[in-house]
């Protein structure tokens, strides 16, 4: 077993007395895992560090965990989360498509930023708002990662079509801009499916190759974040086809867990580091697209060598 690293991960500061309980309850009994509670959760399941991304977008956020929040934490607890990533909502800045983003970027950037996400602001993926951010960190050089939500109410994420159409856009106009794909509304699309489908964790096999694979084939720009349950569906939905979209993509797909509260630990989308290490015992993947998925595409990422 090889110790991994976690690309996508959220926590919070350590809270006492009064403050500690009203945000557990402004959060329906959980919230975030704690430095020191998450640390207990990645030694149970084989993970050394990860890569903490602030939440400070209202559609999904009960907590707000800023930008200087994470920058803070990633200095109290280097052991357990030296990196993260700097949430920048496309609004910031005068609303308008206009700003100078970079403006903000490279000042988290300066202080160890080392990309950008995850981005859930409700917007299209080309809202000139959300175009705006994608060209910026393009300029700065930081990659981005992404939820995929659907438009109105009760949802959040950048929205998409069934089929990705903005997203291949977005690739196509934004070519140095690494993206990395999450979310059920991504990786669903793994394989074919309905619209029914899109919404959740598609199971059986998968009968034939979906966009996520078209367009990780056709644009080398595109990477996949393998966190929460969608990513650890994907993969273990159809483990031969899952086996051999690891190796096909090995260089560009990363371990995640989208830890967001100590329940998590019961929660299936902890089974992934479990089910990687039985692929590559077993032989179902080859060591070196273990390596590479586990941990040397996450550092080679965050060392800024993308």
């Amino acid at each position: 077993m090889i110790k991994k690293i976690d690309i996508h991960v959220h926590s919070r500061k350590e809270m006492k007395g009064a403050l500690a309980a009203g945000v557990q309850r402004l959060n329906g009994g959980g919230t975030y895992a704690t430095p020191n509670e998450l640390r207990k959760m990645y030694d149970q399941i084989g993970v050394e560090k990860g890569v903490l991304l602030p939440s400070n977008t209202p559609e999904c956020a009960h907590l707000i965990v800023t930008n200087e929040d994470a920058y803070e934490i990633t200095q109290q607890y280097p052991e357990t989360l030296p990196y993260w990533f700097c949430n920048i909502n496309p609004k910031i800045g005068g609303n308008s498509p206009d700003t100078d983003l970079s403006y903000f970027l490279n000042f988290y950037k300066s202080l160890g930023a080392r990309g950008v996400g995850e981005v859930t602001a409700n917007l299209y993926f080309d809202d000139p708002l959300v175009e705006n951010l994608f060209r910026h960190c393009e300029l700065c050089e930081l990659p981005l990662t992404f939820h995929i939500g659907n438009p109105g109410y009760g949802d959040y994420g950048l929205i998409d079509d069934i089929g990705l159409p903005r997203l291949e856009r977005a690739l196509q106009k934004f070519p140095k801009l690494q993206f990395l794909g999450h979310s059920q509304k991504f990786w669903a699309e793994i394989g074919q499916i309905t619209p029914e489908e899109r919404n959740g964790y598609p199971s059986g096999p998968i009968k034939s190759e979906g966009r996520v694979v078209e367009l990780m084939r056709k644009y080398p720009n595109l990477t996949g974040d393998l966190s929460a349950g969608s990513g650890y569906n994907a993969v273990s939905r159809d483990p031969d086809f899952g086996y051999a979209f690891i190796e096909e993509f090995a260089e560009r797909l990363y371990f995640g867990t989208d830890i967001c509260t100590p329940k998590n630990i019961t929660n299936p989308m902890l089974k992934l580091s479990a089910w990687l290490d039985e692929a590559a015992e077993k032989g179902y993947i080859s060591r070196n697209a273990y390596e590479k998925v586990c941990r040397e595409n996450a550092l080679k990422l965050l060392d800024g060598k993308y």
